[in-house]
């Protein structure tokens, strides 16, 4: 196990009817507030409007950003920069998913910063400061309410990058399970293959002697996946959405990675390819996982059958683990199917036009991953696995 300091200083307010205190815990950072969110939902669910209603009753003056996209774009990150900027804005409040708060907390940032934002993410510039955020959740998934990290796309070049800090961490998030209910089936499935994803990228370490932290892996894992079809079919279950809801933050929260070294290369080459065609990064990690994990499982059978038996419940065969190991593999595919998810890029009318441009751009700043370290022909052979 790796020496590690962990600290998550992210308050949460979890249950029914949360984002009507959203006021109390804004207040405690400021009084002049930028209220980021997507497209028109939350004013037609009523969360909109509760939402505002709690700010104003505290007397906060707000300020408003929409318009943010899937795989949310610098462009706009730039414009709510200068909102803050002009306005003195003292916190930044999202209301959305994780392209949501990715966004604010890139504006976040970039609003304590004399350049551009985009530096950041191409590693010209650190982080050194950063406004406060808060967040009210209405996907579960991304674990952007709880995490320091966020993802953002450059349409100049269709770069998809990421940067983060502990700074950016929300100082408060607002989980509401009964906001869920109205998720698209694909919406939600997508969410459920994200958090999953994260899960997997720590539970992939080189490192030994982490018995603790995997079973935890493996538990939330398994809270996922028995959870995952009852929310499908039974979109208003509380106790079920409320499992996947906190599943998806403690994916992403890091506590999942105390003692630990994550690989994240799937998350680096799904990037290339959402950042091209613009898919749900959960289906384009349903995609890349299986291709992964088919090039790489070899360098640890032990740990892939270890997953494929205690995730998955293949049984283990101690004469031949590279096929318990594969058995979990298939496991996995299998389930992503059952959920609505495509597992190959043909599946998701991806081609092979772009392979090469992706394992370029993806490795253009060095190998990837941690478990085993990937150059640009190891990410164009995963890539082509994943046919």
């Amino acid at each position: 196990m790796q020496d590690f300091t962990f600290q998550n200083s992210t308050k949460l307010v979890f249950g029914k009817e949360a984002e009507n205190t959203v006021g109390k815990e804004t207040v405690k950072y400021g009084r002049k507030v930028l209220l980021h969110y997507g497209g028109g939902s939350i004013k037609k669910s009523g969360l909109y409007d509760r939402v505002v209603e709690s700010l104003r009753k505290e007397e906060v003056e707000v300020f408003e950003l929409g318009g943010v996209k899937p795989n949310p774009r610098v462009d706009l990150v730039r414009e709510g920069i200068s909102i803050c900027k002009e306005n003195e804005i003292e916190l930044i409040l999202a209301v959305g998913g994780g392209s949501v708060i990715d966004s604010a907390k890139a504006i976040a940032a970039g609003a304590k910063y004399d350049g551009d934002v985009w530096d950041f993410f191409t590693g010209k510039a650190e982080i050194n400061d950063c406004l406060p955020i808060g967040t009210v959740l209405t996907i579960p998934a991304a674990g952007s309410e709880t995490s320091g990290a966020t993802v953002i796309t450059n349409e100049d070049g269709w770069y998809k990058r990421a940067t983060g800090h502990d700074l950016m961490r929300p100082k408060f998030s607002h989980l509401n399970p009964v906001l869920t209910y109205t998720l698209p089936e694909y919406q939600t499935a997508c969410g459920i293959t994200d958090m999953i994803a994260h899960i997997l990228e720590r539970y992939f370490t080189n490192e030994k002697n982490v018995e603790l932290t995997d079973r935890l892996c493996e538990a939330t894992l398994k809270t996922i996946i028995n959870n995952a079809h009852t929310v499908l079919k039974e979109p208003t279950n509380y106790a079920a959405r409320a499992e996947i809801m906190l599943a998806g933050t403690i994916a992403h929260n890091d506590s999942l990675s105390t003692g630990r070294i994550g690989d994240w290369a799937s998350h680096d080459i799904e990037h290339e390819i959402s950042g091209i065609y613009d898919i749900a990064h959960g289906a384009g990690l349903a995609i890349v996982f299986p291709a992964w994990m088919k090039y790489v499982y070899k360098h640890d059978v032990n740990r892939f059958a270890q997953f494929a038996h205690r995730v998955w419940g293949v049984e283990i065969d101690l004469n031949n683990l590279e096929k318990t190991a594969l058995a979990g593999i298939q496991k996995m595919e299998e389930f992503f199917t059952s959920i609505g998810m495509p597992i190959t890029l043909n599946e998701a009318d991806i081609t092979e036009e772009h392979i090469d441009e992706m394992a370029q751009k993806g490795t253009e700043r060095g190998p990837l991953g941690n478990f085993v370290k990937l150059n640009e022909e190891d990410v164009r052979q995963i890539l082509q696995l994943a046919r």
